[in-house]
């Protein structure tokens, strides 16, 4: 094939856009942010365990404290009869009777207290961890939600950057023969460099020195040739940089 040496000096504009355009294209569908909040969606879901459990401690003692208080509640109540009907009894052996189940009852009440005052301390202690637990996701959220801004701005950016360049690249396209551009098309579907200057003898789409039988291929190649590299396969474009 051959083309214009203008034309063909294009395919570097081209490629420089198209570069450019790639790396756009991978920052916004991978924002530098979106390792870390994937990170915080599996915490935030182990954190949201955990908290289900303590706040399940949490109910259980609470639950628990309830019917001591209503354990509690019961012997005062029956404390608070028999002392009445000790005050009213005239009989010496019902007066014995109510004031040993009196003393039962005071027992009974001082173990409930004492069960009451540790299952309270338990709780208290259950309560803070709930709390703790809440301001770590709390901290998580925070941090995700700072993040997922960060990561929607440079995907605005990145994208806003990517349709510029694809207008660019539309513009420098328009200017290069249709064949040409296919050929570089092409290659670059490829995986590969579309096209690279030749500087100091060496290709700089693979940065290979060219042998002395490539060299003197394009030293004696017209100027309109359109040659490749014998390793990566781009077109080569020559420049006054050369070295040929």
């Amino acid at each position: 094939m051959n083309a214009a040496p203008a034309d063909q000096l294009r395919l570097l504009d081209l490629a420089d856009i198209d570069t450019r355009r790639t790396h756009a294209d991978a920052a916004r569908r991978n924002p530098p942010q979106a390792a870390r909040v994937k990170e915080l969606v599996a915490l935030r879901q182990t954190l949201s365990h955990e908290l289900s459990q303590r706040q399940g401690e949490v109910d259980d003692l609470e639950a628990e404290l309830r019917r001591i208080e209503s354990d509690v509640a019961v012997v005062e109540a029956r404390r608070a009869r028999d002392a009445g009907l000790l005050a009213a009894t005239s009989s010496p052996k019902d007066a014995a009777g109510l004031e040993h189940e009196l003393a039962s009852l005071s027992r009974r009440q001082g173990e409930l207290e004492e069960t009451q005052l540790e299952v309270m301390e338990r709780l208290e202690t259950a309560q803070a961890a709930v709390s703790e637990q809440q301001s770590r996701i709390a901290e998580t959220n925070a941090e995700g939600t700072a993040l997922s801004d960060a990561a929607k701005a440079h995907i605005a950016e990145a994208t806003a950057r990517y349709e510029q360049l694809t207008r660019d690249r539309s513009a420098v396209a328009t200017a290069i023969p249709a064949p040409l551009l296919a050929m570089y098309d092409k290659l670059v579907e490829r995986g590969g460099p579309g096209a690279a200057p030749v500087h100091a003898r060496t290709c700089l789409g693979c940065h290979m020195m060219l042998s002395g039988t490539d060299l003197n291929v394009l030293r004696q190649a017209a100027d309109d040739a359109v040659l490749n590299c014998p390793e990566c396969g781009c077109i080569l474009i020559r420049t006054p940089d050369s070295g040929l």
